[in-house]
C-alpha cells in the first residue's frame, strides 16, 4: 500500500512526499521520499531532496534511517531501538545520544504524531518538544464526496531559532486515522 503526497505552494504543485508500506508477518517496513523546491522570482530558497526507511514489530519502531539533501547541505539519521535499555540510540547530524522510546518520527503518514508531546526530526534526528492543540472541526469536499476532518496545530513547545521552530496545521480524518493534509506555517 501507499500514500502520495503532493507538496503545494501558492496551490502549485513544487514536490511530493510518498509513504511505501510493505508487511509481512508482524514487520512493517516504511519506505518514503520525497522532494521538493521552493523558488522566489525564480530563486531557489528552500530544497528537500530525502529518503527514509523505518521498521516496525508489533508495531514498535526498531528502527529509522534517512538521507537528506536539504539546501545543498547533507543531513542523516541512523536511529535503533536497543532493547536492554528500552531506548533509542540515534546518530544523527544534528543529534547523537538516546531517545526515550515515546518520542515518534515526525513522519506524515503516522498519526500518531498528534498524540506525543515530543517528536524526533526525520531528517537530523533531533528531538523537538512540542504541543498539539485541536482547533477546528472542517468539511471538505474531496473526489466527489464530503470527508470530516479534524484540524490540530503543532507547534514547537520549546524557543528555538524560527528556521527550526514547528509550525504546522494538520488535517486529520478521524475515521480512518489518516493524516489528509498539512499546512507549513
Amino acid at each position: 500500500s501507499k500514500i502520495e503526497m503532493d507538496v503545494l505552494r501558492n496551490d502549485e504543485i513544487i514536490g511530493y512526499s510518498n509513504y511505501f508500506f510493505k508487511h509481512s508477518g508482524d514487520t512493517m517496513i516504511v519506505e518514503n521520499y520525497t522532494k521538493f523546491t521552493v523558488e522566489i522570482f525564480n530563486v531557489k530558497v528552500f530544497s528537500i531532496n530525502s529518503k527514509s526507511k523505518e521498521v516496525y514489530q508489533k508495531n514498535k519502531l526498531l528502527s529509522f534511517e534517512s538521507k537528506t539533501l536539504q539546501n545543498e547541505k547533507n543531513k542523516f539519521v541512523k536511529l535503533n531501538y536497543d532493547k536492554n535499555k528500552d531506548k533509542f540510540i540515534i546518530n544523527g547530524s544534528s543529534y547523537v545520544g538516546e531517545a526515550s522510546i515515546d518520542n515518534i518520527i515526525g513522519n506524515w503518514w503516522n498519526a500518531k504524531i498528534l498524540d506525543t508531546k515530543t517528536q524526533i526530526s526525520p531528517l537530523s534526528g533531533s528531538i523537538k518538544k512540542q504541543e498539539v492543540k485541536l482547533t477546528n472541526k472542517d468539511e471538505i469536499d474531496y473526489k466527489g464526496r464530503t470527508v470530516k476532518l479534524l484540524q490540530f496545530k503543532l507547534k514547537s513547545a520549546e524557543d528555538l531559532p524560527d528556521d527550526k521552530k514547528l509550525d504546522f496545521d494538520i488535517w486529520l480524518d478521524p475515521n480512518k486515522n489518516i493524516i489528509f493534509k498539512v499546512k507549513y506555517n
